[in-house]
C-alpha cells in the first residue's frame, strides 16, 4: 500500500514517519499521580503491542510520578500537557521523549517560545495537538463551528507559529469526535504539509461503538496512505485499545501478526464457531506470523472458503476437517479435539513462515 511521504521523526528510540511502521500509541488512564499504576498499565499496554505511551502531566506531583515512570520504563513517553507551559518545560526536563500541547492554550507566544526552547535544548519533538473542541476564538468565530478547513487553518497557525521559533522537529494531530470531519481534515493537512501525523478519532465512545467509528475513520485514511501513529480512543481499559487498533493495521496489510477470519453462521451449522474463533483468536495472540486461520460452521463451503486462509476448520456434525493450504489434512476430528488438532498446525505453519 503506498503511503503519504512524510519527515522522520525520532521519539526516544522509536522512528516515526519517513516510510518507518505505522506505531500503535495510547493514553494511560490511571491516576496522574500514581506512577505504580501507571507503570503496571504501561507493563500491558506494552505487552498488548504498544509502541508509544501518552502519560496526562497536570501538576507538579504528576512531573514527579513521570520521572519516576520514565526511569522505570524503556518505552516512548508522551509528555500530555494542557494549559500550564512550566509543567511542559518541567516534563521535558524528566526525560519525556515527546510532549503533545496544544499552543492555543499554553499562552502567549512567549511562553510557547519557552516550550520550544527546552525541547530544542533537549532534542525531542512536539505533537501540536488540534481537536474540535480547543479551536481559537477567532479561527471558530470565522467558520462558524470546528469544519475541516477551520481545523487544519488551526494546526498551520501553529505550524508558522513553531517555524517562527526555528522548530522544526514536529508531529500533527488533528482530530474531531465527528467522523467524516476528522477524514476530511488529515486529507486537507495531509496535502499541505510533510509533517508525521497522528490519526484517531477523538472521543470516540465505548469499545463497541467506538471501535467501529474509529475503524471508519483510521481504515479510510490508512487506506489513502495518510498516518504514521495511530491510537483507537475508547473509554475503558486502554490495553482494549491496542487490540482494535492491530486488528485495523492487520485488515490492511500494514502490521504482521495473525488474522481469524469465522463464518457468520447459519442454519447448516452443527458446530460452536463462535466458541471456537473465540479460543482461536486467544491462542494465537502471541503469534507473531502472518498467517490467516479460517473458522468455518459446515462442509458445504466452509472448505472452500477455508482454502483462501494458510489454515482452518471446517466443522460438520460435532466433528470437522482441518484444511492446510487448501488441502484438507484431518478428516472426521471430533469436535472436542478440533483446537488442540488446529493449535498443532498453527505452530507447524508459523514456524514455516518465519
Amino acid at each position: 500500500m503506498l503511503r503519504r511521504p512524510t519527515r522522520a521523526v525520532r521519539i526516544g528510540p522509536l522512528s516515526i514517519g519517513g516510510g518507518h511502521p505505522i506505531a500503535i500509541q495510547s493514553m494511560t488512564n490511571t491516576p496522574a499521580e500514581d506512577a505504580d499504576a501507571t507503570l503496571a498499565q504501561i507493563d500491558r499496554l506494552t505487552k498488548a503491542g504498544c509502541a508509544i505511551v501518552r502519560v496526562a502531566v497536570p501538576t507538579e506531583k504528576a512531573v514527579e510520578a513521570f520521572k519516576r515512570i520514565r526511569a522505570q520504563t524503556r518505552v516512548p513517553l508522551v509528555a500530555d500537557i494542557h494549559f500550564q507551559y512550566r509543567l511542559a518545560i518541567a516534563a521535558i526536563e524528566a526525560g519525556a521523549d515527546k510532549i503533545r500541547i496544544n499552543p492555543g492554550n499554553i499562552g502567549g507566544a512567549d511562553r510557547v517560545k519557552a516550550v520550544v526552547d527546552a525541547a530544542k535544548q533537549a532534542r525531542i519533538p512536539i505533537r501540536i495537538g488540534v481537536n474540535s473542541g480547543s479551536l481559537q476564538k477567532e479561527i471558530l468565530a470565522h467558520h462558524g463551528h470546528p469544519t475541516p478547513e477551520a481545523l487544519c487553518e488551526s494546526a498551520l497557525d501553529y505550524l508558522r507559529l513553531m517555524e517562527s521559533f526555528a522548530f522544526d522537529d514536529i508531529v500533527f494531530s488533528i482530530k474531531a469526535s465527528d467522523v467524516p470531519t476528522t477524514i476530511a481534515a488529515c486529507r486537507l493537512l495531509s496535502r499541505k504539509t510533510d509533517r508525521p501525523l497522528h490519526i484517531g478519532i477523538t472521543e470516540s465512545g465505548a469499545v463497541r461503538t467506538g471501535t467501529i467509528r474509529s475503524a471508519v475513520g483510521i481504515g479510510t485514511l490508512l487506506a489513502e496512505g495518510i498516518g504514521d501513529t495511530v491510537r483507537v480512543s475508547l473509554a475503558g481499559d486502554p490495553v482494549l485499545e491496542i487490540h482494535a487498533a492491530k486488528e485495523i493495521l492487520k485488515s490492511l496489510h500494514l502490521a504482521a501478526g495473525p488474522t481469524v477470519i469465522a463464518c457468520p453462521t447459519c442454519g447448516r451449522t452443527k458446530i460452536d464457531v463462535a466458541a471456537l474463533a473465540e479460543k482461536v483468536e486467544t491462542m494465537v495472540s502471541g503469534i507473531d506470523a502472518s498467517i490467516t486461520i479460517a473458522v468455518m460452521g459446515c462442509i458445504v463451503n466452509g472448505p472452500g472458503e477455508a482454502a483462501e486462509a494458510d489454515i482452518g476448520i471446517a466443522g460438520g456434525v460435532r466433528e470437522g476437517q482441518i484444511i492446510v493450504k487448501g488441502k484438507i489434512v484431518e478428516d472426521h476430528v471430533p469436535e472436542e479435539k478440533l483446537l488442540e488438532r488446529l493449535q498443532a498446525r498453527i505452530q507447524e505453519v508459523a514456524a514455516k513462515g518465519k
